[in-house]
Order: structure tokens, then sequence, then C-alpha cells
């Protein structure tokens, strides 16, 4: 890490922040490993209308929320899965990288897991 010695300390601490190394993305990496393994053995929903459907439904178990979801449809799905006692999981990367983790050549706001199959999604989150 560089050093600053003079400046004030707003400057000082800006500069350190933006030297900081990014966390490690384990924690990410670990999660787009159980959402492949639930892709690959479980059930799951993706898209806004089906996912709302299966939370009316109370057919998920989990809710998985990308990071650049509409706020309007991130707490009306917050709502809605509080209401169903449904958890729910906001995932670190945006919508693409959503849609990446589960194998997917588009895009996705959102996921609702209906069966974790051979994952343990839903515990561990």
């Amino acid at each position: 890490y560089q050093r600053r010695v003079h400046g004030t300390l707003s400057e000082c601490l800006f500069f350190f922040a933006l030297e900081m190394p990014k966390k490690s993305s384990k924690n990410s990496d670990n999660i787009n490993a159980r959402l492949k393994l639930v892709t690959k053995s479980g059930k799951y929903l993706m898209g806004y209308n089906t996912v709302m459907r299966s939370i009316r439904q109370g057919k998920a178990k989990l809710i998985i929320i990308a990071n650049n979801c509409q706020p309007l449809r991130k707490s009306e799905i917050e709502y809605y899965a509080m209401l169903s006692h449904t958890s729910v999981h906001h995932y670190a990367g945006n919508n693409i990288d959503l849609g990446t983790a589960c194998g997917k050549f588009y895009s996705t706001a959102v996921l609702a897991v209906i069966d974790a199959g051979d994952s343990d999604i839903i515990r561990s989150l």
C-alpha cells in the first residue's frame, strides 16, 4: 500500500480506501457453486412474474435478488416474501452475473429456489 504522510485526514482516508484490495470473492464463488448445483439437480424459477407467482402460492423456499434490481420491484418481492415467510438473499452481482451463475446466456434480476436438490443453499443463506 502506498502511504501518504502529508495532507488532510480525509485525503489520507480517501487514498487508503482507493488502494485497498477488494474482498475475496470466496463467498460469491460459494454462492455461484451452490446456484449451479441447484440448476443441475433442483427446481428454480427465473423472472419477476414467475417468482411473484411462486411466492404467492407459497412454493418458493429462497428468493435471490440481483443488486441492480429495480427498487420498487425489490421492495415488493421483499414484502411478499416476508408475508409468506420466505428467506431473501441479495446477490452481490448484477442481473447478468446472476443469469451467468445459473448457466444461462441471458440476465435475470430475480430467482426463486423451489427445490434445492443436492445443494444446501437454503440452509447456508
